[in-house]
């Protein structure tokens, strides 16, 4: 077992031992097999932790596999998305990318046998009457009357559907199992139905029939030869399927389906459909919009592979229902950027100080370290001039209280890895608002405290105001204000609960110039502000950067409010 990406054990891995401890495999095989229909989400991040994480442990392999039946709602976006989330939380799949769309001519073949085998029959209801037919979870459900065709009519008009003769929606194939099972998946369940008018994206119009999931998903692992068939429990009712399917046409790999809890996020939604509303809605940006759980979102918002992994670590392996705090998530990112991000001074509300003793002609270049406790990050050079920015909200005309350690007038702070000044006189507009401070600087104070024994409790990010970069910032919140807008009980749409302050722009915001050389993506905290990552996109010239994560856990104290 590999010791660079170990976890603690759990059921599944359990299983895997015993497995192989009585030879029953030699070699873990496992998959990650996503519908191409959307960008993966938070909870695929875990399934892609577990599946690709357990074949590293074990020195096995995971396929990458797109389960691509459905070419209505699938794309080549979706694929490549897709493929680039994986590589990204820093997987491999051996170079080697496998589509169900692959095995398109085996499955028919397959339904072929189940066909010969008396075992699936050519169905003419309409999708209401199927309904009807089915029955109910108290009800036992009724027999097609096209159940009992012959092999050779089933045959012949499979071999016709095949060949495009029917119109959608007037024909469909479905196996044989019973209609009066307990479990509504074995009441003759559809094997293949008919898609006229269609472009798959690997496979063009060749086909004008497409299985169905369940179909395709246990004969694809089939072929694969994939041992342990790993899925969330909503595929538990399914297993009896997937395994009848396999042991109807006597494979000869049969893989093991094991179930675990699904990811549940609080403040979050990990429906596909309903990300897919919240995008083609506008509600969003789009599938890589910052407030978005899908794994664009959260790397575009500054998110790390790591904090992922260590999340799906953290969170364990299942059967329970796994309901997660959003703070946990929040933590793991805050614990990756606190030891790994680069410290950064920004001003996100500008208030511009003059230092009346500071020659204006005059440029210092400061040293300041880029990580308070990495010295091997080592450090940068901040400019500082007798023109500074600090943020409005560390100054105030009188001290509110004691706790208040921030810049009043006649009082003293530190300027972070500079020095101490001291705030003189207030200048202010016509409407009586605060435009400019001026300060005097201690020339003596850099880098130490003052030999007269004074104390300054106060220590105040600053950017120089003739060096410093305009940018704009983006401070992102939750997407949702309640913590399951998915089940919320008031009778409403999840949409209703969407935060109206999940995004908030500062357009006049001015960034260290030492952020000039960062590239899509890079990480810093901005000291006293929070952590943020740089943008892909720039607005009128100006660097974007997006809030990560606040540097404190604001919302615990909320949700103890409430």
């Amino acid at each position: 077992m590999s010791e660079e990406r170990t976890a603690p054990s759990n059921f599944i891995r359990q299983i895997l031992d015993n497995d192989l401890a009585e030879g029953k495999h030699s070699k873990v095989v496992t998959r990650f097999p996503p519908e191409p229909n959307g960008y993966l989400h938070i909870g695929h991040a875990k399934s892609i932790c577990l599946n690709f994480g357990l074949a590293e442990d074990y020195n096995g392999r995971c396929h990458l596999r797109f389960d691509d039946t459905n070419p209505q709602k699938e794309s080549v976006e979706f694929v490549e998305a897709i493929q680039r989330d994986v590589a990204w939380l820093g997987f491999e799949w051996g170079g080697k990318t496998y589509y169900a769309s692959d095995y398109f001519e085996r499955l028919y073949h397959y339904a072929v046998e189940l066909i010969k085998l008396g075992k699936a029959y050519v169905c003419e209801l309409n999708a209401e009457q199927t309904r009807k037919y089915r029955g109910t979870l108290t009800e036992a459900g009724k027999n097609s009357p096209y159940r009992h065709r012959s092999v050779e009519e089933n045959l012949d008009i499979f071999q016709r559907m095949r060949a495009g003769e029917f119109a959608d929606g007037t024909m469909l194939l479905r196996a044989k199992i019973d209609m009066a099972s307990p479990n509504i998946n074995l009441r003759d369940p559809a094997i293949y139905r008919i898609r006229h008018g269609v472009i798959h994206h690997q496979t063009g119009s060749e086909w004008c029939i497409y299985p169905m999931y369940d179909f395709t998903h246990c004969l694809s692992d089939s072929i694969e030869s994939i041992t342990h068939s790993i899925c969330t429990l909503e595929f538990e009712d399914h297993r009896p399927l997937y395994d009848w399917y396999l042991d109807t046409l006597g494979v000869a790999c049969h893989p093991q389906q094991i179930e675990f809890s699904r990811l549940e996020l609080q403040y979050t939604i990990t429906s596909k459909r309903k990300l897919t509303q919240l995008v083609e809605q506008g509600l969003v940006e789009g599938w890589d919009d910052p407030r978005m759980p899908t794994i664009a979102g959260l790397r575009r918002r500054g998110y790390t592979p790591g904090s992922l992994r260590e999340f799906a670590k953290r969170i364990g392996v299942t059967k329970s229902r796994n309901e997660v705090e959003m703070g946990m998530l929040e933590s793991c990112i805050r614990d990756d950027l606190n030891e790994n991000a680069m410290r950064r001074m920004a001003v996100l509300q500008p208030l511009k100080v003059i230092l009346s003793n500071y020659d204006q002609s005059k440029v210092e270049e400061l040293n300041v370290a880029n990580h308070p406790q990495q010295e091997a990050m080592g450090k940068r050079i901040v400019p500082f001039c007798s023109e500074l920015y600090i943020d409005k909200a560390d100054f105030l005309e009188v001290a509110p209280n004691k706790k208040f350690k921030r810049l009043v007038t006649g009082g003293e702070v530190r300027l972070r890895g500079g020095y101490i000044i001291r705030c003189d006189e207030v200048i202010k507009d016509a409407q009586g608002e605060i435009i400019e401070l001026h300060c005097r600087y201690d020339p003596e104070t850099l880098g130490k405290n003052p030999a007269d024994g004074r104390k300054v409790k106060g220590v105040i990010h600053w950017v120089s105001a003739r060096h410093g970069t305009p940018a704009e910032i983006r401070l992102y919140d939750r997407l949702f204000n309640h913590p399951t807008p998915d089940a919320a009980k008031d009778g409403g749409d999840f949409t209703d609960h969407i935060n109206p302050d999940s995004l908030r722009t500062l357009t006049q915001c001015v960034v260290e110039p030492s952020v000039a050389n960062a590239k899509a993506g890079d990480g810093f905290q901005f000291e006293r502000e929070g952590y943020f990552c740089l943008d892909r996109e720039q607005v009128h010239g100006k660097p974007v950067f997006n809030l990560t994560v606040g540097l404190r856990d604001s919302w615990a104290k909320i949700e103890k409010k409430g």
